[in-house]
């Protein structure tokens, strides 16, 4: 690839790296952003269905196919895995470690996010909390209240929410319509609200350790 000066404008190209970071499709604006932002020329993304957080028992078979596939085409010299455990209770790791890859730290996006350290500080205090990010709240309707059946039956909110008493919206980006669309997920789960800013966190720290060659 070109090596371009500091003036020029850098775009994410597919297939143009040589490590590959296998990931939730719910952070691929994240990655992108990333690689962008620190022209990260050595990194290539693969997305596997952000909905198979609704179906977590997916996430290790999915995982360990697109690291086979990977690792046929001779063409990355390492490949890095973007998800948490993200409710598959322990099996992502089991596949990580038997095809000898990583991923990133933290049990969820929510904690990368936040930054690992933090969240295990707090996460006591906010057993009651429904978190959204950037993707979820842009995504909410389709993922949630359909995902859930709330939207053909409004009912399951009590089943589903009764225990919940707030929504926190984890924001990776300062976006004023991102923030109204995670208000009115909370206005729908009848929940109250609050907005965190928290960037990219332990995401862009554990990207950074991906070596150039």
């Amino acid at each position: 690839m070109k090596n371009l000066g500091p003036e020029e404008k850098f775009e994410f190209r597919k297939k143009s790296g040589d490590v590959l970071i296998i990931a939730c499709g719910a952070l691929g604006r994240e990655l992108v952003t990333l690689i962008e932002m620190n022209r990260w020329s050595h990194l290539d993304i693969q997305c596997l269905p952000a909905i198979w957080h609704n179906t977590p028992d997916k996430i290790p078979g999915g995982v360990r196919d697109a690291i086979h596939k990977a690792m046929a085409t001779e063409r990355y010299r390492e490949i890095f895995i973007a998800y948490g455990d993200c409710g598959t209770g322990g099996m992502l790791d089991k596949v990580i470690e038997q095809e000898g890859v990583k991923r990133i730290d933290g049990p969820h996006c929510y904690s990368f996010f936040s930054g690992n350290d933090k969240w295990a500080t707090h996460q006591d205090d906010e057993i009651t909390a429904f978190y959204l990010t950037d993707y979820l709240a842009r995504h909410f309707d389709k993922l949630v209240w359909e995902g859930f059946g709330m939207a053909a039956h409004p009912e399951l909110r009590d089943m589903m929410f009764c225990h919940y008493t707030k929504v926190v919206y984890l924001a990776q980006t300062e976006d004023e319509t991102l923030q109204e669309m995670a208000r009115a997920a909370a206005e729908k789960l009848q929940l109250d609200y609050e907005y965190r800013f928290t960037g990219y966190g332990d995401l862009a720290v554990d990207m950074a350790k991906l070596e150039t060659a």
